[in-house]
């Protein structure tokens, strides 16, 4: 009789788990999207928000699983099982604005529902001054069995950090090795704050000619 391995063990319960993440994953989106319609009104025709959710699939929860410190502990009788229920962002909720003032308005639309929430931003790189993203997670209600993520992010970084994501974190280990090499960390500080340079200008001329239009 073969013996059931950790990752198995998990593999089992993420299925199991499966009809509640995509419950709160549906559940989270749609409480973001009704808290949004104001901002939505507001948008002016060069301004975008996209709320797009997802479920973690199984070979990435399982993945985060096995960087925790806990998993490799496993002789220790004192240190119990690792469990997917852990794991903070088995669903989530992404919400990408342009241009990023915006998303400090989203954040304040969404604080009286998701205020006591978990923050837990991403912090700037070196060169810049806000935080790269807001994100907190949390329960939906107090019968959830798992938790929710939800993310703030500027547009252009949200688009950039798909397609870094895409080619460095999916491929396996060997680019992985790539993305955490300090060659690679300096172009990826580059391209962060080549972005942020870009929005900043174009907010200010977007600010610029909406102050001519009031006056003419």
């Amino acid at each position: 009789m073969s013996v059931r391995t950790i990752d198995d063990r998990l593999r089992s319960e993420y299925f199991d788990l499966l009809p509640y993440i995509r419950q709160v994953a549906d559940e989270a989106e749609t409480e973001v999207r009704y808290l949004l319609i104001p901002v939505m009104r507001n948008l002016e025709s060069h301004e975008k928000i996209v709320v797009k959710s997802r479920v973690k699939d199984c070979e990435s929860a399982i993945g985060a699983i096995r960087r925790r410190p806990e998993y490799f502990k496993l002789d220790d009788p004192i240190v119990e099982p690792p469990s997917l229920r852990v794991l903070k962002d088995l669903a989530g909720v992404r919400i990408l604005a342009f241009p990023k003032r915006r998303v400090i308005e989203i954040d304040e639309a969404l604080r009286e529902r998701f205020g006591d929430w978990t923050a837990d931003p991403v912090p700037p790189i070196p060169g810049t001054a806000n935080p790269l993203a807001l994100k907190y997670h949390g329960f939906c209600s107090p019968q959830c069995p798992v938790q929710a993520e939800i993310q703030l992010i500027s547009m252009l970084i949200g688009l950039f950090w798909e397609v870094e994501h895409g080619a460095l974190y999916k491929p396996g280990e060997r680019l992985r090795e790539a993305e955490i090499s300090e060659k690679m960390q300096k172009h990826y500080a580059d391209v962060v704050r080549a972005l942020g340079s870009f929005e900043e200008e174009f907010e200010a001329v977007a600010t610029a000619e909406s102050q001519i239009t009031r006056k003419s």
